[in-house]
């Protein structure tokens, strides 16, 4: 992986807190909204991490595919990433 690997395990481990405090949470019986604000904080959170990478293997993986003239196992990758990040 070439992403900053501080910054991945920082924002992973943030969100790891933040789904431990939701769980504690829902053992509490909070309010429904409450849970679910916290629930779209972690998600951004993964959002962000997941952006990092991918920008990572494109600036890395993907450039050196494309240098190298072996791009269609790449752009397979990229667009089955897309799919699955619309569904």
């Amino acid at each position: 992986m070439k992403a900053d690997r501080k910054y991945i395990y920082t924002m992973l481990k943030t969100a790891r807190g933040q789904i431990e405090g939701i769980i504690k949470m829902v053992d509490e019986d909070r309010y429904c909204m409450d849970i679910s604000n916290q629930l779209l904080a972690t998600q951004s959170i993964l959002k962000a991490v997941n952006i990092k990478i991918i920008e990572a293997h494109v600036r890395s993986c993907v450039k050196e595919a494309l240098e190298e003239g072996n791009t269609d196992e790449k752009m397979e990758e990229i667009l089955s990433l897309f799919t699955n990040m619309s569904k």
